[in-house]
C-alpha cells in the first residue's frame, strides 16, 4: 500500500492534488505513474483509495475512488503526558513507537526536575507523520503544545487519570486494576529524576491515580512505551 498524508483533504472531494513534496516522493522515488492506484489518509480517520490521472515533478493529479470513514478506529482514547527528555532522539524514538502501537495524543509538560525545557515541535510532528504512514494508520495522533505542569494538572478532564511515580512505600496500583476498557485515559510520565514529591502531591489533588509500571526503574521513554503498550493489550 502506497500511503501518502492529506490533511487537507475532505471526504466529499472528487479530485486531488498531491503537495510538491509528496508529488516529489510518488513520482521520483517510488516511481508511480497514470494508472496507479494509491491510498490517502487525512489523518482524521478517513482513508482514500485514488488513482493518479496527470503526473508532474511538482503535482500528482488524482481521482479519489473509493472512501472509508473511520478507518481501524481504536476503541479507546489515550493521552500520554511525558516530559521531554535530555537527548531528544530518546523522545523522538517514542513518539514513533507509540505511534505505531495506539496512541491519540502526546503532551510534554515541564516538569522541575526536567532537563530539557524547549522542544522543536515541527520536528517531533514530523516523526509522527512518518509512523502514520509507515504503520498505515488513518489516525494521526494530536501533539498538544508543551505545558508546564501545574499548567497542564488545571485544564485536564479526561476520565482515568494516572501518574506514574518511583517514591518507594507509597501506595500504586497496576493500570489493568486502575482502569476500564474501551475509555478515555491520562498518563502522567515524569523526567528521569522522577517527579518531586510536590508534583505528585498536585497531581494526586488534581484526582490523579498513583500508578506503578513494575519493580525496575524505568527510562522516561521505556515507561512511556510500556504504559502505551499495556493501554492498547487491555484494550484489544
Amino acid at each position: 500500500m502506497h500511503l501518502f498524508y492529506t490533511p487537507d483533504l475532505y471526504p466529499e472531494v472528487k479530485e486531488y492534488t498531491l503537495n510538491e513534496e509528496e508529488s516529489r516522493h510518488c513520482t521520483k522515488v517510488l516511481r508511480l505513474t497514470i494508472g496507479d492506484v494509491v491510498f490517502l489518509i487525512d489523518g482524521r480517520g478517513t482513508l482514500y483509495e485514488a488513482k493518479i490521472h496527470s503526473e508532474s515533478k511538482r503535482n500528482v493529479g488524482l481521482n479519489i475512488i473509493h472512501v472509508q470513514q473511520e478507518y481501524q478506529k481504536r476503541n479507546h482514547h489515550l493521552n500520554i503526558a511525558v516530559a521531554p527528555t535530555k537527548n531528544i532522539d530518546r523522545i523522538e524514538w517514542f513518539l514513533e513507537k507509540a505511534t505505531e502501537i495506539g496512541i491519540d495524543e502526546i503532551t510534554p509538560v515541564i516538569c522541575e526536575r526536567s532537563e530539557r525545557k524547549v522542544i522543536k515541535e515541527d520536528r517531533l510532528f514530523k516523526v509522527i507523520t512518518s509512523a502514520v504512514k509507515q504503520s498505515q494508520q488513518a489516525y494521526h495522533p494530536v501533539l498538544n503544545p508543551a505545558l508546564s505542569l501545574s499548567d497542564f494538572l488545571k485544564k485536564t478532564t479526561a476520565g482515568s487519570k494516572m501518574i506514574a511515580h518511583c517514591i518507594a512505600g507509597e501506595p500504586r496500583k497496576y493500570i489493568q486494576e486502575l482502569i476500564r476498557p474501551h475509555g478515555n485515559y491520562l498518563i502522567l510520565i515524569g523526567p528521569e529524576g522522577d517527579f518531586s514529591p510536590a508534583e505528585i502531591q498536585l497531581a494526586l489533588q488534581n484526582d490523579f491515580k498513583p500508578l506503578t509500571l513494575g519493580n525496575t526503574r524505568l527510562r522516561t521513554e521505556t515507561a512511556a512505551l510500556a504504559a502505551c503498550f499495556e493501554v492498547n493489550y487491555l484494550n484489544r
